[in-house]
């Protein structure tokens, strides 16, 4: 009896190992295959919502690669749609030539119109967060909040942010035309806009010391974005104005669409003594904090101007010097960006934007897509040209210059 069952156990495991003796050996990842896989990981480890817009993760990697992946562009076309699952517009896959633009964009300088923009994620509309101070698109009339419906008549929803960010950028003296709608208006209201690309300017900063005001001397500093250069300009800036005996500040972030968030920390610590400057929070809750560390280089009062443009990196140094006493916001709500999105270079020149975190501010506001409201509500007329910013003209600023001049706006810890 016990050899009878032997041989029947035996006939069972036969043919199982028969079966798995004919299954294929896994064959090597191409080098298609392998990027695809390098870009799945680094989601995989860093995305900030581990639900992966609710969907199995390891799945869409499987289908992914199941697709035929035979040269470098199809690559590129799976790992896009990969990352499109994911319905977050700020983590995209950058080509080599795209990825080298935007490290130009936070260090030098470009030639383009002088967009900053972002995409809506379920419409896949693009809107603009602000114009670069002084681009064509600025002096075209470009304004925060626009939609650009197309590009060179191409849909901008049939486009990532990045390929309508390359559509947008060219030689020097080449033409674009996009087509714009303000935001809320009618698409019969659409019209078309040309521009003239020209070499984009990257210096952040604007001071100067301004006449005085029922005896107080004012230093305006306008900070454009905040790239590799910006905390040492500004700090450089505050330096000579509190040599030129500055009473009091205006800090005008106005249009101001972000850019790296160290460079925000870095700015918010010229201005405090002490305090919490941002919470950055991760998909396991975890939450990590970067604070002053002291001396900042004034303690004169500041009023900060903010609008819609005010995006990013500038709503971490709006939200932690309102929160932490240090300044009055005068202005309109800002703009609503709360995530933050870290860089990775990629095994064959391209780029990954991952957004890995999203940031609170001081008194843990989540101000995504809610934006910060500022302590005078003041309108931004429509009509007002880059020549008039910071002039008698402009509404917001004479609104800031009064109540840094004529009310109590004191550093924090002062009483």
């Amino acid at each position: 009896m016990t050899k009878r069952i032997f041989k029947i156990g035996l006939m069972l495991v036969l043919p199982i190992v028969l079966f798995l003796s004919f299954v294929p050996t896994a064959t090597a990842f191409t080098e298609e295959q392998q990027l695809l896989s390098e870009v799945w990981r680094i989601v995989d480890r860093a995305y900030v919502d581990d639900t992966f817009n609710h969907q199995n993760w390891w799945l869409v990697r499987q289908r992914a690669l199941q697709q035929p992946l035979l040269n470098r562009e199809q690559a590129y076309n799976a790992i896009q749609k990969m990352l499109a699952t994911l319905d977050d517009p700020f983590t995209r896959f950058m080509r080599p030539d795209q990825y080298r633009s935007l490290q130009t964009n936070t260090s030098g300088e470009l030639t383009g119109v002088g967009l900053q923009i972002t995409q809506d994620g379920p419409s896949g509309e693009l809107r603009v967060i602000a114009p670069i101070e002084g681009s064509p698109a600025e002096q075209a009339g470009i304004k925060p909040r626009d939609r650009i419906l197309k590009i060179n008549g191409v849909l901008t929803t049939q486009l990532t942010l990045d390929e309508a960010a390359e559509r947008m950028r060219g030689p020097i003296g080449s033409p674009v035309t996009l087509t714009v709608a303000q935001e809320g208006e009618d698409l019969t209201r659409a019209h078309d806009v040309q521009i003239v690309r020209n070499r984009i300017s990257l210096n952040p900063v604007y001071a100067e010391l301004r006449p005085q005001v029922d005896g107080k001397r004012v230093g305006y500093i306008r900070l454009s974005q905040f790239n590799a250069n910006a905390a040492a300009e500004v700090g450089s800036a505050i330096k000579r104005l509190e040599a030129e005996q500055a009473d009091a500040y205006i800090l005008d972030l106005r249009s101001n669409p972000g850019g790296l968030l160290q460079a925000g920390i870095e700015v918010a610590r010229l201005w405090l003594d002490q305090g919490t400057i941002v919470y950055t929070v991760n998909r396991n809750g975890i939450q990590d904090s970067f604070a002053a560390i002291g001396p900042a280089l004034t303690t004169d009062p500041l009023v900060v101007l903010v609008n819609q443009g005010t995006a990013s990196a500038s709503e971490i140094l709006a939200g932690a010097l309102q929160d932490n006493g240090r300044a009055q916001l005068v202005g309109e709500r800002t703009f609503g960006k709360g995530l933050i999105q870290s860089l990775f270079n990629l095994s064959d020149g391209s780029g990954l934007a991952v957004t890995i975190a999203k940031y609170e501010t001081p008194d843990h506001h989540d101000i995504n897509r809610l934006g910060i409201q500022p302590n005078v509500n003041v309108a931004l007329e429509p009509t007002l040209t880059r020549e008039q910013i910071g002039t008698d003209a402009d509404q917001q600023y004479q609104a800031a210059l009064d109540l840094v001049t004529h009310e109590s706006v004191v550093a924090a810890g002062a009483t």
